[in-house]
């Protein structure tokens, strides 16, 4: 009996030897990436002109992800009181930590003498503006494996008109 037993362990041992090791899947998970939040926070005149006027619009950037994104470009349209003011492109941009927010500044140029009244004067009267910021960005986390993305915004509000100091 005891030759038996030691004839099955010593079967089951050379053949547990001879099984292949377990295959370790390599899973890689995609992340999921949080959109980027915008707002202008101001738009300044730089140099007022009889018809033109240069601008600086400023925007603050809002990453809610627990990793820093890169803004690699942006395709904007800035309307205030409901006329388009400037629209673009720019790239390379920035990278924006995580959990955190940054400002970046667009400089543009406008025309007064295909504007409506009104909106000069608001402009001269350095009165608060209605505007909308729209467009299409190009985001990419700065992890790997995430896909960067492009995503649409829309964003809207009241932003003073003040000189540069």
């Amino acid at each position: 009996m005891r030759g038996f037993l030691l004839l099955v362990l010593t079967v089951l041992l050379t053949a547990a030897c001879k099984s292949p090791p377990p295959v370790i899947e390599n899973v890689i998970e995609s992340i999921a990436v949080k959109e980027p939040e915008f707002e202008i926070v101001s738009i300044t005149i730089l140099q007022a002109e009889l018809i033109n006027t240069k601008f600086e619009a400023v925007l603050k950037i809002d990453n809610p992800n627990g990793f820093p994104v890169a803004l690699s470009s942006i395709n904007y349209e800035l309307f205030g009181n409901g006329l388009l003011w400037a629209q673009g492109t720019e790239n390379d941009i920035m990278q924006i930590p995580a959990n955190s927010s940054l400002e970046t500044k667009f400089n543009f140029s406008m025309n007064f003498i295909n504007m409506n009244r009104k909106l000069l004067d608001d402009v001269i009267a350095m009165r608060r503006v209605q505007y909308l910021f729209k467009g299409d960005a190009r985001i990419s986390a700065i992890i790997q494996r995430a896909q960067p993305f492009t995503m649409n915004y829309n964003c809207s509000g009241l932003s003073e008109v003040r000189k540069k100091s």
